[in-house]
């Protein structure tokens, strides 16, 4: 089998990758606090190349192609005036914690809500962690004070869905919560869009290159068998 048709087909599904992260962030163009993602590709190595009758060397070869890295852009969003009561912003850095079935997670989005017993939620109904780690209760007029939520320091950052993200706790963050103030999303939609083309481009010139691999082979085998 061709070689080429496993490097273009490595190249085909980083591309797919590329282009489902990419659109996962065009959905999240409005979400608060959303954090934009990268990704970084790499060759799975090189093979070498030799003459078969003198073992001289002609050169490498690439093996083909995938995402070794997807990073995360942390840098702070600038904030917004909702005038919400629920709505806070940290200004500067740090995460609100919140209490999942799996633990305690941290997110930016700070579009909270309540549940029956005056508890502050996030959107999925998980209790937003204060300053102690404990719930936060609204107060008798139906408000919480800033004061009262916990900025969390978190080192190694990973997503973990539904804009939210696991690490290691490491204190207090130094940021500021601002009610009323949301963090606007990371996600840049002219950029996405543009790199949203590149990708689909690149996708297409392996597509091709597919093509043309397995229509050479097509007439080099038909070649052969015409042979008397």
């Amino acid at each position: 089998m061709d070689s080429g048709l496993y490097i273009a087909a490595s190249g085909m599904l980083s591309e797919m990758v590329r282009q489902e992260q990419i659109s996962n962030q065009l959905a999240n163009v409005n979400t608060p606090g959303f954090k934009s993602e990268g990704n970084v590709q790499e060759g799975f190595g090189e093979l070498l190349l030799q003459n078969t009758a003198t073992g001289a060397q002609v050169g490498s070869l690439s093996l083909g192609a995938q995402i070794s890295e997807t990073p995360l852009d942390l840098t702070p969003n600038p904030l917004h005036d909702t005038g919400e009561p629920l709505d806070f912003g940290i200004e500067g850095e740090g995460f609100f914690g919140v209490n999942t079935a799996q633990g305690t997670r941290y997110t930016r989005n700070g579009q909270f809500t309540a549940n029956a017993e005056g508890v502050l939620t996030d959107a999925q109904g998980n209790q937003v962690l204060g300053a102690n780690g404990q719930s936060v209760r609204l107060q008798a007029d139906g408000t919480v004070n800033a004061s009262q939520l916990g900025v969390f320091n978190v080192t190694g950052v990973k997503q973990a869905g539904e804009n939210l993200y696991m690490g290691n706790a490491a204190g207090a963050g130094s940021g500021r919560v601002r009610g009323g103030f949301l963090e606007e999303s990371g996600v840049n939609a002219a950029r996405m869009m543009t790199q949203m083309i590149s990708s689909f481009r690149s996708l297409e010139a392996d597509q091709k290159s597919i093509q043309t691999i397995d229509e050479t082979l097509s007439e080099s085998a038909g070649s052969v068998g015409s042979i008397s």
